[in-house]
């Protein structure tokens, strides 16, 4: 991982706990992500680093469709004043963005949400290319291991050149763990992201990371890379990489944080650099 990514990245997660912005009076860059499973908001100030970023757990979403868009409107309403609070200023505008293959009506619905809890939308981008405006690539396969579906997305010379998007991400991994102790899916989703627990449910969870890695072979066959880039938060689970990588026989990576990739990716496409009003 570049110095530039580690350094955002870091960031990125004192932005969620810092109360204050110490009179910054620049301009923002705002992304708001709706995930399967996490809903977030990162503000960037000029040079694109995190300034205030917050993120939940929601069921909003389903496979990229708002399901829920009272719901929807009414926690992003919620973030936004939150961060509002802690910048001290108003946000007007942000970004958003969508996986690949959602239908472009199921798309208005993520935009429209935006405005009902009082946002313009600035730009809706595909996830596959958010997260490469900070990533970087040149070549590779961008993987975003997301809560219902798996996101692929291959690059060449910079540029997106093929998306696909399947169902199996980390919500059939609780299923599983659910299923095996028998637990509620809350308690199963719980386990699921407590790293001290990896260890154990490793070889409970291992066939749905193999499962993963066969739909991202087959992805693959007709468009061949070196290097996956792995992101979404299933891929901070311990030893997924390596699955992945056994299966593919791609070399495979895991930036930190994976979880927050794509959301600043996303505040880094609201190309609007304003001064926001003054709160």
């Amino acid at each position: 991982m570049n110095e530039k990514l580690h350094q955002i990245l870091v960031a990125a997660k004192k932005s969620l706990t810092r109360t204050s912005i110490n009179g910054y009076r620049g301009g923002f860059h705002v992304g708001v992500d709706l995930g399967t499973t996490y809903t977030s908001i990162f503000v960037l100030d000029d040079n694109y680093q995190p300034l205030v970023g917050r993120y939940c757990y929601a069921e909003i979403v389903r496979d990229g469709l708002v399901v829920d868009f009272a719901g929807a409107t009414a926690l992003v309403r919620e973030f936004k004043q939150d961060v509002e609070h802690r910048l001290g200023r108003e946000l007007t505008s942000a970004a958003t963005g969508f996986p690949p293959g959602v239908p472009l009506v199921e798309v208005r619905a993520t935009r429209y949400v935006l405005e009902a809890a009082g946002f313009t939308c600035s730009a809706i981008i595909d996830e596959p290319s958010a997260a490469n405006t900070l990533l970087n690539i040149d070549n590779g396969a961008v993987v975003d291991i997301g809560g219902g579906t798996t996101g692929i997305a291959v690059i060449r010379d910079g540029e997106v050149i093929y998306t696909a998007d399947e169902p199996t991400g980390g919500t059939h991994l609780s299923l599983v763990i659910a299923g095996a102790y028998k637990i509620p899916f809350d308690k199963a989703e719980a386990r699921k992201i407590d790293f001290k627990q990896h260890a154990q449910l490793f070889p409970v969870v291992r066939p749905v990371m193999e499962k993963v890695g066969t739909i991202i072979s087959c992805h693959l066959h007709d468009h061949p890379v070196d290097i996956i880039y792995l992101i979404g938060g299933t891929s901070a689970f311990k030893g997924i990489a390596g699955v992945i990588e056994g299966v593919t026989g791609i070399n495979t990576i895991v930036p930190a944080s994976p979880l927050f990739i794509t959301p600043l990716g996303i505040a880094m496409n609201d190309k609007i650099d304003r001064e926001d009003t003054y709160g």
